[in-house]
């Protein structure tokens, strides 16, 4: 990863696939191992909301709302970016990021130990279902990634929801295990 690879990680909803969101040669090649449009930005994992705070312009309130109540766990936060830190590739040169910070104790241990934000779509190709085992993520890219990190079968299976903080009032952009109801009864209606 340091070097640009990319490697098969396992989160608490899908398998990921990693690469230092801050080279953009390596977030290319997220994009060229999935055959993702280039025009569809990647989330960015974080280990904690400190990582999360220095790739953005602004944190709002809603943010420390969710990250405190939710974080780690499977909720992505789209917030304006910092584009001089943030590479247009990540974000398909939109003015904002996704964000999240993985609870899966496999991604926390990578993120902790390299101390770096990684772009992490689902591994798996484009428009193909999203794995849920270190198998699934070989059926469709065996050969186009470097590593996998196999840790079993992911708990949700189900992708994080997104929720886009930069629109107001904030709007659910994909549902997913943290509902509305939940984000709702931090952020009011």
């Amino acid at each position: 990863l340091t070097h640009g690879g990319l490697v098969a990680i396992p989160t608490e909803t899908v398998y990921g696939l990693a690469s230092h969101a801050l080279i953009p040669e390596a977030v290319l090649r997220i994009f060229e191992a999935k055959g993702r449009p280039a025009r569809n930005p990647v989330i960015v994992h974080v280990l904690d909301r400190i990582a999360a705070q220095s790739l953005v312009r602004d944190w709002p309130i809603e943010a420390d709302r969710i990250t405190h109540a939710y974080w780690p766990g499977p909720v992505t936060l789209i917030l304006p970016r910092n584009p001089a830190i943030v590479p247009d590739r990540v974000t398909a040169g939109g003015s904002t990021v996704a964000l999240r910070a993985p609870s899966h104790p496999v991604a926390q241990a990578l993120l902790s130990t390299t101390r770096f934000p990684l772009a992490a779509p689902s591994a798996n190709r484009s428009e193909a279902v999203s794995p849920t085992t270190a198998d699934h993520v070989l059926a469709t890219l065996d050969g186009r990634i470097d590593l996998v990190l196999d840790s079993g079968p992911t708990d949700q299976g189900l992708e994080s929801t997104v929720i886009d903080l930069t629109a107001r009032p904030p709007r659910i952009l994909r549902p997913g295990p943290i509902t509305r109801q939940q984000l709702e009864s931090i952020l009011g209606p």
